[in-house]
């Protein structure tokens, strides 16, 4: 875990819009299969935040990779010039308040090789609650410096969470009843890979969608085997609310590696195993 939180609070980043050494704001406001949020952030974004769209800017083309693959690092980085990212310059990522798409634009940049970023606790909701201006003036960053360098932080492949789920600690972090293949509204087919253990990413939060204390997420992970040094794994549908999860187990002080393309690119390969019900085999 680096030695400054993953997390801040909306007091913490107003402080630091406040100070000498602002950090770039980036909204990443995002509704799975819901509509452009593009029209919400022109409504009201916070004082120089400039808009990311997940789907076409922070994820490739859907397709055997997964409905959400990695962009092209080259994309990435031309995208967050643009918004005005530079390497030695802190980065603050929010949305609507789930925190999936910030943790998801947090991720891309720590694999990318950025420093300091990190996503505002609880999101828009949290900054307004606690008086936070908006605003709906237009925002025309100057552009950055960021040149991405991929493999900073630990990214799985198909094969890699299957090798994870056998040797060490696998966790699937959709919500319950698409891990045991009860429903799955999205991909071909319902359940898990064989050995991951269910661990909903929405359990991570309080109602308010602020990540739980450390010492709570430190203590779920414990007991699902996720601690003292085992290596951790961590996959969700197509690598959105999964990369959430693993900013739940930085928070809690535990390493984790992102299985990007997910249940949606496991699922599309019919030679691939599928376990339901809920255990892990």
């Amino acid at each position: 875990m680096t030695s400054k939180s993953a997390i801040l609070s909306a007091a913490e980043l107003a402080s630091e819009l406040a100070g000498s050494r602002p950090p770039v704001l980036l909204d990443v406001r995002w509704q799975l299969g819901g509509p452009d949020q593009r029209p919400a952030y022109e409504a009201g974004h916070l004082p120089g935040a400039v808009y990311v769209d997940l789907d076409s800017e922070l994820a490739g083309p859907p397709g055997s990779g997964g409905r959400h693959p990695l962009p092209d690092p080259e994309a990435f980085g031309a995208v967050m010039r643009r918004a005005g990212v530079s390497s030695d310059v802190p980065v603050v990522v929010y949305d609507g308040g789930q925190g999936w798409a910030a943790a998801r634009a947090w991720w891309l940049l720590r694999w990318t090789g950025h420093t300091d970023v990190r996503v505002l606790d609880g999101g828009l909701a949290q900054w307004t609650s606690a008086g936070g201006d908006v605003t709906a003036d237009r925002v025309t960053p100057t552009e950055g410096d960021f040149k991405p360098s991929p493999g900073a932080v630990g990214l799985l492949d198909a094969d890699g969470a299957a090798a994870r789920a056998r040797a060490g600690v696998l966790l699937d972090a959709r919500a319950g009843e698409r891990y045991r293949g009860e429903v799955e509204p999205i991909d071909p087919v319902g359940g898990h890979i064989p050995g991951a253990l269910s661990a909903p990413t929405t359990e991570n939060v309080d109602p308010d969608g602020r990540l739980l204390p450390a010492a709570a997420l430190r203590a779920r992970f414990a007991a699902l085997g996720a601690a003292d040094g085992t290596p951790v794994g961590v996959y969700c549908g197509s690598g959105v609310s999964g990369a959430h999860e693993v900013l739940a187990l930085e928070v809690a002080g535990i390493a984790s590696d992102l299985y990007a393309g997910s249940w949606s690119e496991w699922s599309a390969d019919p030679a691939r195993p599928v376990a339901t019900g809920p255990h892990p085999e």
